[in-house]
Parts: structure tokens; C-alpha cells; sequence
């Protein structure tokens, strides 16, 4: 009996049954609920602060500090930690992502204080005790920002915005997006090499200009019109851009846009950094297969509202043909580049058999050449395809685009150049380029050659009405 009243086997009877006690609560799974509870009774003594974080702002705008905080949260270890949330599969072989679920509560550690976010229906509240709000809440907000900044940095992952229906009063979150995959770049489209350039020059001219644009007093903004026959690659060439600016795309169905307000709402709930895309323009116009009205549209370019709302974006407008649409969408200001898109010519034929089947010459390609050279031509898209169908075999493909040509593409070519050059009347030529606009030319006499010669050279309208750039694919004649 002494031993029972020995202190040290007292000790070690205490000692044992803390362990096994220690074993129990993590084995089972008791802890979490020990911690749970001490937590309860922990905040039964101490007086909490919320601050809700709105996913839009009272001007139905997207609020960028949302999209930190939620980057950041998902980036904790507590997330996985949490009692549950979501899994999804990533872009990479075998990854799994966690993501936070509605109503979940995410615990975080800042400078010694415990902050609580739980996540509501298009919000974030985050939760932090009045004691530490004075001495913690500005430099953890700082913190947040710094540390989504780094993670939005490393790994971008693009997306495609679509436009829905809105429904009655529900005007909020009329964007839906899946993952910007496409892989397009300015490499692999076909476009002559020297246009390629200059517009990537005018695409990183336009990234480093924000300073410049605001001592102008002007919207740093920047506004493409793509125009030509369907399938010569205006598609392919606005996911080559949003590839390189790494800029999110907008796609804008104005089918669905049921007035000229619900339009500047889309514009509002857009992002900055992003590529607002209207494509077949002309045919809305014509057609008014839109609510939309012209006065809508315009004010949609160039308005106050994008004005306030514009910055950092880039707009793209696609037009089979421009001849027919009224001047006042065409002016400066609401088109800075015009880029004409013609069907396939000789050089870019050589582009596209380089891309599609790794041919850089072929004893094929003269013969193709002098089919070009009389005026026979094929959209891109359909060369293209011709010779996906046949790329285990580059003769029999080249011999498929020969046989195209001669048949189905007979004399598209020069009704192409036809138009084109009487398209507009003629335009002098100048020689610099300035941050509004750009000029590149040569003089030249005939219409076809010109064509050939110029195909993607940069050109301006010298006159006062227009200082946008024009990146057309001939040299009208006269002037």
C-alpha cells in the first residue's frame, strides 16, 4: 500500500494516463471536437468585429478585393483542415484542388491573432476579435493583397466569359466562364510575319502605356476591328492575343442582351486585364437582330460608362465586311486598329503548310504558287482542314489543296483584290507611328501586285477625320 502513496509512482501513474488519454483523443478524432468546444468557450469572453466582403460593389461591379481574398483563403493549409469542402480536378495529370464551400469557415493566424472568414452567398465575412482589429486588420488586409498578387502571377489560369439571360430582378452574376484553353498564339496563326510583329509591338506598346493614356486624359484602353470572310482566322487571332496579353476573354452574345442598359451592366461586371470580344457586328447592324440599339452600341465603345469602367481592357469587334457599316462605329476613338483578314494568299499558305504538316518547300509549292498567282483562293479555315485530313501524307495533302483551288476557289482570289481595292477610296501614305496611330506603305501602281507585296502592312488615313491605324492586307490605288 506504501507504493500507491509513493509520489514519484504517482508521477508516473499521471504521466501514463495523460498519454493514453493523448493517444485516445487522436486517434478517435476526439480532439477536433475538444478543440471545437474550447473555442465556443474561448469566444463566450471576447467581443467580435465582422466585415462583409460583397463579391460585386453597390455599382453591380466585380469587387477585386473579393477575388483576393477568395484566392488567397483557397491558398491555406486550413482549408484542408476544415471540417469539409470541395474537391475538383486541375489542368495538370493526377492534381486535385480544394476549394471553399458555401457556408464553410476558414480559421487564420495573423501577427498572433485568430481571424475567422466564412464564406456566404457571394460574400466573405471575415470575423476578428476588437482587441486585435486596431493593431491587425490594415496589414493583414495588405497582406492578403500582396500574397493573391504573387499567387494570381504564378499560376494565371485564363478564362472565357458568356453572357446569359438575365432574369427579372437577378441582374447579378449574368457572366458564366469555363477555362480559357485555346491554343492559338501569334505563332502558329496564319499571318505574315511583319503584321504579326507590329501588332505585338502595339500590343506592348498598349501594356506599358497606363502613365501616358492618363496624361492624355484618355482611357487606357485599346479597340481592334477584325473584318474579312468567314474561316481567314479572326477567331484564332483574338485567342493569340488574349494568349499574350494573358488577359481573360468576354465574349459578348448580343442576342442576349436585352437593351442598351443590360450592355453597360455586362460592361460593369467585367473584369480588368480582359479582351471584351463582339464578333459579326455588321450582321446585329444590319439585321437589328439585337435589342440593342446603334446609339447603345456606340455609347458601349466609347461612353462615359467605359470611360469610368474601361480601363485596362481590350476590344475586339469582327465584321465580315466593313463597307456597309455607318462611319460613326468606325471612327477613331471607338476603332484605334483596323485589321483586314483577306482569304489565303501564297505566303500564308506556306505559313499554314509549315503548322499544319511541317513543310517549309515542296516540289508542289510552284505549282500551288501559280494557282495563287491566277487568282484562285481558299479561306485558311479550309486549306486548313484539307490538309488535317491528309497530314499523314503531305503529297497527297498538297495535291487536295491543288485540286480545291482549282475547282471550288476559282477566281475568288482576284474578286477578293477587286474589292479591296476600290474598298474606301484611296488613302496617302505617311511615314511614323505614333501611340493613336501608325502608318507603314510604299507607293505602288497596280492593285494585284500592291497586294501581293503589301498583304499586312500597317496604313492610315492622313485626312482629320482618322488617326486609327489600318493593318489591311492591300494598297488601294490612286491618291
Amino acid at each position: 500500500m506504501t507504493i500507491l502513496y509513493n509520489p514519484f509512482f504517482l508521477l508516473f501513474i499521471t504521466f501514463v494516463f495523460l498519454f493514453l488519454f493523448r493517444v485516445v483523443l487522436i486517434k478517435t478524432g476526439l480532439i477536433f471536437t475538444v478543440k471545437k468546444k474550447w473555442r465556443l468557450f474561448e469566444d463566450c469572453f471576447h467581443v467580435y468585429q465582422l466585415f462583409k466582403v460583397p463579391k460585386f460593389n453597390e455599382s453591380m461591379q466585380r469587387n477585386q478585393l473579393y477575388h483576393k481574398v477568395f484566392v488567397y483563403l483557397n491558398s491555406l493549409t486550413s482549408v484542408e483542415d476544415s471540417d469539409f469542402t470541395n474537391l475538383f480536378t486541375g489542368k495538370k495529370p493526377n492534381e486535385i484542388l480544394l476549394r471553399l464551400d458555401p457556408s464553410q469557415i476558414i480559421e487564420d493566424d495573423f501577427l498572433g491573432a485568430k481571424i475567422l472568414w466564412i464564406n456566404e452567398d457571394n460574400n466573405l465575412v471575415l470575423k476578428i476579435r476588437k482587441a486585435d482589429k486596431r493593431r491587425v486588420l490594415r496589414p493583414y488586409l495588405q497582406h492578403i493583397h500582396s500574397i493573391s498578387d504573387d499567387l494570381d502571377e504564378k499560376k494565371r489560369d485564363l478564362k472565357l466569359y458568356m453572357n446569359v439571360v438575365g432574369h427579372g430582378d437577378d441582374q447579378k452574376g449574368r457572366w458564366r466562364c469555363v477555362p480559357f484553353t485555346h491554343p492559338s498564339t501569334f505563332e502558329t496563326i496564319a499571318m505574315e510575319s511583319d503584321l504579326k510583329n507590329k501588332v505585338k509591338s502595339d500590343l506592348e506598346s498598349f501594356l506599358k502605356a497606363k502613365q501616358y493614356y492618363h496624361r492624355l486624359g484618355r482611357v487606357w484602353k485599346r479597340s481592334y476591328l477584325l473584318y474579312g470572310p468567314s474561316g481567314t482566322g479572326k477567331s484564332s487571332f483574338i485567342a493569340a492575343l488574349a494568349n499574350f496579353l494573358s488577359y481573360d476573354v468576354y465574349d459578348i452574345d448580343l442576342s442576349k442582351v436585352s437593351d442598351d442598359s443590360d450592355l453597360k451592366l455586362l460592361l460593369l461586371q467585367s473584369s480588368a486585364k480582359s479582351v471584351i470580344v463582339i464578333e459579326d457586328l455588321d450582321r446585329y447592324l444590319s439585321e437589328k437582330s439585337t435589342a440593342v440599339s446603334l446609339s447603345g452600341i456606340l455609347n458601349f465603345m466609347d461612353g462615359m460608362l467605359t470611360s469610368s469602367c474601361g480601363e485596362e481592357r481590350v476590344m475586339v469587334f469582327t465584321m465580315n465586311g466593313k463597307d456597309h457599316v455607318d462611319q460613326a462605329v468606325l471612327r477613331p476613338g471607338r476603332i484605334d486598329v483596323h485589321i483586314h483578314f483577306p482569304l489565303c494568299d501564297f505566303t500564308a499558305f506556306k505559313t499554314l503548310a509549315n503548322s499544319y504538316l511541317g513543310l517549309k518547300d515542296h516540289k508542289l509549292f510552284p505549282q500551288v504558287e501559280e494557282i495563287f498567282q491566277n487568282g484562285s483562293s481558299l479561306s485558311p479555315a479550309e486549306i486548313g482542314e484539307l490538309m488535317i485530313a491528309n497530314r499523314n501524307s503531305p503529297s497527297r495533302a498538297l495535291k487536295s489543296v491543288i485540286h480545291a483551288l482549282q475547282t471550288d476557289g476559282d477566281g475568288r482570289g482576284a474578286l477578293n483584290i477587286g474589292r479591296r481595292s476600290t474598298e474606301n477610296g484611296p488613302r496617302k501614305l505617311s511615314g511614323e507611328m505614333g501611340e493613336g496611330s501608325g502608318v507603314f506603305g510604299k507607293e505602288g501602281a497596280n492593285a494585284v501586285k500592291e497586294f501581293k507585296k503589301l498583304y499586312g502592312l500597317l496604313r492610315v488615313k492622313s485626312s482629320r477625320k482618322s488617326q486609327s491605324f489600318d493593318l489591311n492586307g492591300d494598297q488601294k490605288e490612286g491618291g
